[in-house]
């Protein structure tokens, strides 16, 4: 699997695909179009180690439904990202057993050279 999931409404995701050496064995998946499925979740959360380590907590619904102040289990993550896209943390580029999440200087510098070394 190949793929890099974004928001196009996204100006971040937008900056960091444009410095990304994607090409057309990526696939580009826009999340809000496009959700993820949840055999793709499975995977993502097998390369992460956790459904939390997925979940983006700046979104504003996290804020929103206050979030914050609950007690979430892996199962309550799951289904948060399961229910809407903004939970997932953005952009994330898939490398079959690899993953790249979030848009950290340090991550999106690791995307790069991974990409630049795929075959």
């Amino acid at each position: 699997m190949k793929i890099f999931f974004y928001l196009s409404t996204c100006s971040t995701c937008k900056r960091i695909m444009e410095t990304l050496p994607l090409d057309s064995r990526v696939s580009l998946r826009d999340m809000k179009q496009n959700p993820i499925s949840e055999n793709e979740l499975e995977t993502l959360k097998a390369l992460s180690g956790s459904y939390e380590s997925l979940f983006n907590k700046r979104a504003q619904l996290y804020k929103q439904r206050d979030l914050k102040n609950k007690q979430l289990s892996e199962d309550d993550y799951k289904d948060l990202l399961l229910e809407h896209y903004t939970f997932l943390k953005r952009p994330a580029l898939v490398l079959e057993n690899q993953l790249f999440i979030g848009n950290a200087s340090k991550t999106v510098e690791a995307a790069k050279k991974a990409l630049n070394e795929q075959p």
